[in-house]
């Protein structure tokens, strides 16, 4: 097969159409120091000038995320108080600028994806995520008055994302797993406000909803099921951390599957044999179809680059 460009890559292995071979992704945070433009240029040294990957992914690496209400969310009823942050604040203008630049500078073709925490996933961002859940069982009223705010504000950060060059969004997802909340407390405290931010990203062509379990908790199990019907047209998890695998996935979902190497695996430590046989399993399990072939969470930062460069040159021999 002719060599495609990353773009056409990406489209095709979504749509579960042949590709040359499966796109590649991996990624780690980085320290721009609060600068969309110095964001911009980490984003391109990484995914491009370093790693020449399929996707570029914006990181939520510009501090702060959102703006921290004066005293913190000492009490559950302090949720009720988030105050409304506007395109023009810098939290929110600093990203929109970090995509302009990008697409200014890589061009119309290239996959560009802005990394965005779900309402939830912001609220386990202004406290502690046990601090969190406690107040959303104590009061449930005003934690979902706080839900409704970031809703909002996330819902126009996307559109306005999605019209600044981006190709869509890579939302992250917290909570839905039986170690944080039972499925029927997300269904009713993260799902419709996930929905309401996607809606402002329905533009966009490469939205993809990471369900996130935390390295950190043994044993956790996501509730992928609850996701299957969402408005997006990948899915992305940790698979080699909790279930379902890649070959279980194919069957509960028509959309693109984001995943199959460990960010705590050989992709972090090696050696090459392993790394190999790692990507080989997840192309065998999808038959390299509806397959975007990446680490389920960042790996970390301190990875020696030794083995992001081993993924590489053998994604191309896959």
């Amino acid at each position: 097969m002719t060599s495609m460009s990353p773009g056409a890559r990406v489209r095709a292995a979504v749509q579960g159409e042949p590709v040359d071979r499966v796109p590649l992704c991996f990624w780690h945070h980085f320290r721009p120091e609060g600068s969309g433009e110095r964001l911009a240029g980490f984003t391109i040294d990484f995914f491009r000038t370093k790693f020449d990957l399929d996707i570029v992914k914006i990181m939520p690496d510009l501090l702060p995320l959102y703006p921290r209400p004066e005293g913190g969310q000492a009490h559950a009823a302090d949720w009720a108080n988030l105050q409304p942050v506007g395109l023009d604040s810098r939290c929110f203008s600093e990203q929109l600028t970090c995509i302009r630049t990008l697409r200014a500078r890589l061009g119309d073709e290239l996959p560009i994806i802005l990394t965005l925490f779900s309402p939830l996933g912001m609220a386990f961002h202004l406290a502690p995520k046990e601090t969190a859940i406690a107040h959303l069982r104590e009061d449930p009223a005003a934690f979902e008055q706080g839900l409704k705010t970031l809703a909002a504000n996330f819902r126009e950060l996307v559109g306005a994302a999605i019209a600044a060059g981006a190709s869509g969004i890579f939302f992250s997802c917290m909570g839905a797993t039986n170690l944080d909340l039972t499925p029927r407390e997300y269904l009713r405290f993260a799902q419709p406000y996930d929905l309401q931010v996607l809606a402002g990203a329905q533009d966009g062509w490469l939205n993809i909803v990471h369900v996130h379990a935390d390295p950190s908790q043994s044993g956790d199990r996501i509730y992928f099921e609850q996701f299957v019907d969402y408005p997006v047209a990948v899915l992305s998890w940790s698979d080699k951390l909790t279930g379902p695998s890649l070959r279980e996935a194919l069957t509960l979902t028509g959309k693109g599957l984001m995943a199959g190497m460990a960010e705590r695996g050989p992709l972090t430590h090696g050696g090459e044999q392993e790394l190999r046989a790692e990507m080989q399993a997840a192309v065998a399990q999808t038959k390299g179809r509806r397959l975007i072939l990446a680490n389920g969470c960042s790996v970390p930062d301190d990875t020696p680059e030794e083995w992001l460069h081993t993924a590489r040159r053998l994604v191309d021999k896959l």
